[in-house]
């Protein structure tokens, strides 16, 4: 059976780079002039050539997003449930490798943590897991899910890959989205940076979309973990997946997040910096590329970058962000996942958007506009 796997192959990443690098004033000005935009006019916008024409395509963006998205923006938090995991991955503190206290919460712990969330007026939660099978697989997820259902309107994942029947289980115990991030889509450094537990097996880990798509997930969030290798062609490959899933998958709604490598226990420096105005420049690409497709944007980047971007093209903002399992309520201390920059409460936050003429919303996107 076919799976972007298939497409992927077809192209080749030095290639990839050498196009986005190749494109010229022209190119990016038609791709700013026209008002249905492809993958090639992603390249150009993506490109050192279109670096002079920031302030156009912001303009634009923010004109897409209050279009499609109006002046409102949606907040959720993350809760990360366990630090368990089996996988070595150079850049993240959950690293097997890392000698940490390992915790998993409990059921009594998780509904402390919901409690803390909830008083802060969430109704849009992400749990987090480190990729422990045996510690936090399927049945720890179905549980959490069934504990907590009833307390919010969505309930979004990012936890390891699973196969497509246990996507289907997840469902149907109340499972709203899945967040999967490639890390990267260069295959030999994506192997440099996962050698070994499951997450080595690169096209496992390409092929989940494809699985979730099949066993019926309502979003899918996509992603690449900047720093890693070149920004560039990671946000093409990104934005190639994007259009797979897009066709194959057509009534699944679809995220992209733009995650910096941060700072964290046994921490790497980034191969490739990705500056702030490369990170404006590739949310205004994603945005005119695709109106529809949310954007959503962590804690990871500083107080000052979120006030700036939350007007161009950004649907959808995390505040408060604990990467620590029990960090709101039950174990403040506990190891986390990387360094968060905004440390602004929900409450600061969301006084920072109202400034900017946005209203929040609390439900995830899907609910408000089906």
């Amino acid at each position: 059976m076919s799976s972007f796997t298939d497409t992927f192959n077809t192209y080749n990443w030095d290639d990839t780079l050498q196009s986005i690098f190749s494109k010229t004033e022209s190119d990016v000005l038609r791709a700013l002039g026209n008002s249905k935009r492809d993958l090639e006019d992603f390249r150009a916008l993506i490109s050192p050539a279109a670096k002079p024409y920031l302030e156009d395509m912001a303009q634009l963006s923010r004109a897409l997003t209050k279009k499609r998205f109006g002046n409102t923006i949606q907040m959720y938090s993350p809760m990360y449930l366990s630090n368990e995991c089996q996988n070595i991955c150079t850049y993240c503190g959950f690293s097997m490798t890392n000698k940490i206290p390992r915790r998993t919460l409990t059921d009594t712990e998780i509904l402390k943590e919901v409690a803390y969330i909830k008083s802060k007026g969430y109704d849009h939660i992400l749990l987090v897991t480190g990729e422990a099978n045996k510690t936090v697989g399927v049945e720890y997820i179905k549980n959490a899910l069934q504990l907590i259902r009833s307390h919010f309107s969505n309930i979004t994942i990012e936890v390891q890959p699973l196969d497509q029947k246990d996507y289907e289980e997840l469902i149907d115990n109340g499972l709203f989205a899945v967040l999967v991030y490639q890390e990267t889509y260069h295959r030999d450094e994506y192997k440099k940076h996962h050698p070994k537990g499951k997450k080595s097996n690169f096209n496992y880990r390409l092929e989940t979309p494809d699985r979730l798509g099949k066993a019926g997930i309502h979003k899918i969030g996509l992603g690449a973990l900047f720093g890693l290798e070149d920004w560039r062609a990671d946000s093409f490959f990104t934005a190639l997946h994007l259009k797979y899933l897009q066709k194959t998958y057509w009534k699944t709604k679809y995220s992209i997040s733009f995650p910096r490598l941060r700072p964290h226990s046994g921490g790497l420096d980034p191969k490739v910096e990705m500056t702030d105005p490369d990170l404006v420049q590739l949310i205004c690409a994603f945005r005119l590329l695709d109106e529809d497709v949310e954007l959503s944007m962590s804690t990871r980047e500083s107080e000052v970058f979120r006030n700036n971007i939350v007007n161009l093209g950004v649907t959808s903002i995390s505040a408060e962000s604990k990467t620590n399992p029990g960090g709101y309520a039950v174990a403040p201390e506990s190891l986390e996942q990387f360094e968060i920059s905004d440390e602004r409460s929900t409450e600061a936050v969301a006084s920072m958007l109202k400034s900017k003429g946005l209203e929040v919303v609390w439900k995830d996107w899907a609910n408000n506009w089906e």
